[in-house]
């Protein structure tokens, strides 16, 4: 599902429009940037959780010559479904989607 599948899926399950829906969902995902930035967890009961996970400075190989290289530490998102979301997708069968 992409983004505006999911902005006409809750604009059919809530009734409420299509360009509120959307202006909602962007300011959603700019508050949980905004909260990652400053280096806090966002907690969505039942869903999941967003933090921020530290990698540190590390050697690599560039795959297409083989050669060493640097790679620089690094800031990453991480998602950690909840408990409901978990139990809600735990019987449903594996599909070959990726």
């Amino acid at each position: 599902m992409n983004k505006s599948e999911l902005i006409n899926s809750l604009s059919e399950e809530t009734m409420f429009n299509k360009k509120d829906i959307s202006r909602v969902l962007d300011s959603l995902t700019r508050i949980i940037e905004r909260t990652l930035k400053k280096g806090e967890k966002v907690s969505i009961t039942g869903f999941g959780s967003f933090w921020l996970s530290f990698r540190p400075a590390r050697i690599g190989i560039n795959p297409t010559n083989k050669q060493k290289i640097t790679l620089k530490e690094v800031h990453v998102p991480r998602f950690k479904a909840g408990k409901n979301l978990r139990e809600a997708v735990r019987t449903v069968k594996s599909r070959s989607a990726y």
